[in-house]
């Protein structure tokens, strides 16, 4: 049983030189042309058309441990098939009692959108990382054979948004936070390489090729199809995007084996006072020579007589700076410039902004960085939702200037503010953080103030759900808002979400919420990766709410006050 006190706190983890490894730097060079290497099935469909199932492991198999890739296949595991689609379940939570829905032959769309969350781009080579704690301690999100493939992956969720974008255009599409895994320049390279359609060498250290040729192993260098360039993107900022592994900041001992040979050597940080400072064990990290990604130089340092085990370098590993990690969004090739950050931003580290997606409608999205300040006096990690005075007080001014103006409103923010109970009691340990510089109670309490708000998204947990947070005033319904969560395209069910705003011509909006799976082509390196990730999940059986897709498509109705009702009917009739 792969379960522990230890390993749950691990769940918040999820996480050669340039010449050597090929690599060049974001934005220095236009993106390249031609066809992506791995393109995705030709038929793209929606969690409404189909579902993807996994199917049990046979009775007769062994259990298996996470690092035994070799013998998924044989056993079993990691192995899926079609289901039927999953209607939408119409959501009025936030309605008067003896609300009756009207007919849907007036609605009108104000506004669509793709959302996609935690994708933890990862250096799986890198020396740096908690291996051994997640296969031997049993957390996936500290180990999993899915980290193998985190762009590839991103490339099939590219091309599947860019072929819903020909049948529905989308406003704009928004990445959630938790770009990348373990805070290094290289991991955010990849990612921006990946959104821009770019090469993409996701090999590190050494170069590396365990099946000789191109296009056949997890390390070859590919060219990605890139965001189609009609779509504006926009980037949250994660905990893991400037926390080390999501937890701490690093200290001079992690970041000397970022960019050095020796494996890291920890203690147990969760239980050990001296956190970063213990020491005990190898983190071990991933063989980039072997087929399957076999894990080298993890265990106990009695376990290593002759010493550190040892990696290949690479500098381009070196951790970014809140302020770099926001600079490298301005020198990506694809729009809009600096994907809603700007130069200040870049001097000041402050990852909060706000944009209106269509000029002739009346809609705002508020991007709100909730992560924990780099001197959070802490929770014992940081992967805690937080907001200090200056961004509380941004938040406000935004909300005020939205509902003045007659906008509604979207907030886009990694961390949840309300979380789900689980059974695994992970809810307790990403919770918002006793440090910030509002509770989450009165945060929510703020919010109910403000009629326009219509949602709050956010990603971190890695699951589907939808909770709605009632107005405290019976007789103004209008008060509520909807939060929605969206998984990861790391682990299981590896989704990513459409969100439409449909004005019902009456006195309510509806959010449609609809879940995607990547449109993988059998045989591709996407596909293998959804095959690891089922895997994984059967292995260390984490909860996946929403069973058994992971999805959740659902029509959330909201309330509007008179003043907006008459704004939109407006709207819609210069639309």
């Amino acid at each position: 049983m792969y379960n522990s006190k230890v390993g749950a706190i691990l769940a918040l983890l999820l996480a050669v030189f340039i010449t050597a490894a090929g690599c060049t730097a974001p934005g220095t060079q236009p993106p390249e042309e031609g066809e992506p290497d791995y393109p995705i099935d030709s038929l793209v469909l929606t969690t409404v058309d189909r579902t993807v199932l996994p199917v049990g492991v046979p009775s007769t198999s062994p259990a298996l441990h996470p690092d035994q890739v070799a013998n998924f296949s044989e056993y079993g595991y990691g192995v899926w098939e079609f289901g039927e689609g999953l209607d939408y379940e119409k959501r009025l939570d936030l309605m008067p009692d003896g609300y009756t829905p009207g007919s849907d032959t007036n609605a009108e769309q104000l506004l669509t959108f793709f959302a996609m969350s935690d994708i933890h781009i990862t250096d799986k080579e890198s020396p740096a990382q908690v291996v051994y704690y997640g296969y031997k301690w049993g957390v996936i999100s500290g180990y999993s054979p899915a980290m193998l493939y985190t762009t590839h992956v991103l490339d099939a969720a590219v091309q599947t948004v860019n072929a819903l974008h020909k049948e529905d255009p989308f406003d704009f599409g928004i990445f959630l936070g938790d770009a990348i895994n373990s805070g290094q320049y290289n991991e955010l390279q990849w990612y921006i390489d990946v959104l821009d359609g770019r090469m993409v060498n996701p090999d590190s250290g050494d170069r590396d090729d365990p099946i000789p040729g191109p296009l056949n192993d997890y390390q070859d260098q590919y060219k990605a199809a890139g965001l189609d360039e009609s779509i504006r993107w926009y980037q949250v900022l994660g905990n893991h995007d400037h926390f080390w592994m999501g937890l701490f900041p690093p200290d001079d001992h992690v970041n000397s084996a970022l960019t050095g040979t020796a494996v890291l050597e920890l203690g147990n940080i969760f239980s050990d006072p001296r956190q970063l400072k213990s020491r005990g064990f190898y983190m071990g990290a991933i063989d980039g020579r072997t087929p399957h990604g076999d894990i080298i130089g993890a265990g106990s340092v009695t376990d290593f007589p002759d010493g550190s085990p040892t990696v290949p370098a690479d500098q381009n590993r070196s951790f970014l700076s809140r302020t770099e990690w926001i600079g490298e969004f301005l020198d990506s090739s694809s729009s809009p410039k600096g994907h809603g950050f700007n130069q200040s931003d870049r001097t000041t580290g402050f990852a909060c902004y706000s944009f209106e997606p269509r000029s002739d409608v009346p809609i705002k999205v508020i991007v709100l960085d909730d992560t924990q300040r780099d001197d959070d006096p802490g929770e014992g990690s940081s992967g805690f939702g937080s907001i200090d005075q200056e961004r509380y007080d941004w938040l406000v001014q935004e909300l005020e200037s939205g509902q003045a103006e007659g906008q509604l409103m979207i907030i886009a923010a990694h961390i949840p503010i309300v979380i789900q109970e689980d059974e695994a009691g992970l809810s307790s340990l990403m919770k918002w953080s006793q440090y910030a510089a509002v509770s989450d109670v009165d945060l929510i309490a703020k919010l109910q103030t403000y009629p326009n708000l219509m949602a709050w998204i956010s990603g971190h947990r890695h699951q589907n759900t939808v909770i709605p947070i009632k107005s405290p005033d019976v007789d103004r319904p209008e008060l509520g808002f909807w939060q929605v969560e969206t998984a990861s395209l790391r682990e299981f069910p590896q989704q990513f979400r459409i969100f439409e705003v449909v004005y019902n011509g009456d006195n309510t909006v509806s959010i449609f919420t609809t879940n995607v799976d990547p449109a993988v082509r059998d045989g591709s390196p996407a596909a293998q990766s959804r095959s690891y990730a089922i895997a994984a999940q059967q292995i260390f059986q984490s909860p996946v709410e929403m069973k058994p897709s992971g999805a959740y498509n659902a029509e959330l109705v909201l309330q509007l006050t008179p003043e907006m009702q008459e704004i939109l009917q407006k709207t819609r009739r210069d639309l």
